[in-house]
């Protein structure tokens, strides 16, 4: 199983690759999340990025900023609930180098702070296949800070 710690180091390159979605493909992207949050009956915040997120505990103290460093857990999981990669000890990384979907979401967040994500393809790994992460993938995550360095 790929592991997002070997691949969010690409995660910078990708986003500066100036990959586009047409506009019938982000409203295909959304119908797909929506669906899937009406069958979990989620609900979720859709961010002018397309992101849709739940901030299921804001946390302490001040929100993170892109210059910080963030240390947190994470479990990752595909539309169809098959899990991908999951992180029970905390992964530390600068929130400016992470993909769009958890940079966005960071910046909600203080120390101690949960969400929860769906991710459209756009603001995760597009249509690169990362072998366990197919093209074009939708991808739901459960995110939690556990300090801010």
């Amino acid at each position: 199983m790929i592991r997002i710690l070997s691949i969010l180091s690409i995660g910078l390159v990708l986003l500066s690759c100036g990959e586009t979605y047409s506009k019938e493909e982000k409203t295909d992207f959304d119908k797909r999340i929506e669906r899937y949050l009406k069958k979990k009956n989620i609900k979720c915040t859709r961010s002018s990025s397309g992101l849709y997120y739940k901030i299921v505990d804001p946390g302490e103290g001040d929100l993170i900023k892109l210059k910080d460093r963030v240390s947190f857990t994470y479990k990752g999981t595909f539309l169809n609930g098959k899990g991908f990669d999951e992180r029970q000890e905390p992964v530390e990384f600068s929130v400016q180098t992470l993909i769009g979907a958890w940079k966005e979401v960071m910046l909600y967040l203080r120390p101690g702070g949960k969400a929860f994500i769906v991710t459209p393809p756009q603001l995760g790994y597009g249509e690169h296949d990362l072998d366990d992460i197919p093209p074009n993938s939708i991808l739901v995550f459960e995110l939690e800070v556990k300090s801010v360095l």
